[in-house]
């Protein structure tokens, strides 16, 4: 996770914390939509990163936190835009332009954000 988040310039107590939210650390996680591993990708979104096995966990963070760089990118340095799109999709926020009214995703954010030391 060091490696990951330092290769991607972004804080290691963030991606820590998607880690934790996604899949509770654990790497064989599954969720019901699909998602894969530690930090919970999409078959699709995998394939887009180069990973060849979701749930090697290296593989997958290192994966995770080039997503969570891209997305960062994306919405220029928004962080709440940012991880509103790592849970409830880019198509759904940007055609919002701005955190989704959605349940999971505020409270998504609520955790995320309350782990963050910054």
């Amino acid at each position: 996770m060091k490696d990951a988040s330092s290769r991607q310039g972004l804080k290691e107590d963030l991606v820590r914390a998607v880690m934790e939210r996604e899949s509770g650390f654990r790497p064989c996680a599954v969720s019901s939509k699909g998602a894969q591993g530690l930090m919970q990708l999409m078959p699709a979104t995998s394939a887009e990163l180069g990973v060849r096995n979701p749930f090697d966990p290296k593989e997958n963070v290192h994966a995770g936190a080039r997503l969570l760089k891209q997305l960062l990118e994306r919405y220029k340095g928004n962080l709440e835009l940012a991880l509103s799109a790592y849970n409830a999709g880019t198509g759904r926020v940007d055609r919002e332009g701005a955190v989704p009214d959605i349940p999971e995703t505020r409270d998504y954010l609520r955790n995320i954000l309350g782990k963050l030391s910054y």
